[in-house]
């Protein structure tokens, strides 16, 4: 049962960055392969400032790999290195940076990020941990 619930875990990944390429085709007729992504949280769970072992992070690589042009935002983590490689975060979580993104992913859940602020702004959001649970307008929403 270990065993198979670590293969799930392992898949998840390669399964997100499916969805999310299923969804911007069927809503905007968009491919993966230049498609702008904002992740929001990279930390490994929220509220926390610890990014090691993310399953954020593998979902950014998987996404890099299809040709995504990827941004993150997360309030914990303003810049990581992963493969040897720094990345620098956004700043700021501003209505134009949503606006810029043809998807919003919600990796991580903080509680100091202001979700309705992002689906108000979003074109469309994937959302991995029911972060936008208690809104009412999910129209732009799609959870995992």
């Amino acid at each position: 049962m270990i065993d198979a619930s670590m293969e799930v875990n392992d898949r998840m990944p390669e399964y997100c960055v499916k969805r999310i390429g299923d969804m911007l085709d069927r809503r905007f007729r968009k491919p993966l392969n230049g498609a702008r992504i904002l992740v929001l949280g990279v930390a490994y769970k929220a509220d926390i400032d610890d990014s090691r072992e993310s399953p954020a992070i593998r979902v950014i690589d998987k996404l890099l790999t299809e040709g995504a042009d990827i941004r993150f935002f997360d309030p914990f983590i303003p810049k990581y290195t992963h493969n040897g490689k720094d990345y620098e975060g956004e700043r700021e979580l501003t209505a134009e940076l949503i606006r810029s993104a043809d998807m919003v992913v919600i990796a991580t859940s903080h509680s100091n990020v202001d979700y309705e602020f992002v689906r108000c702004h979003a074109r469309a959001i994937f959302d991995t941990r029911n972060a936008t649970g208690n809104l009412a307008d999910r129209s732009n929403i799609e959870l995992l």
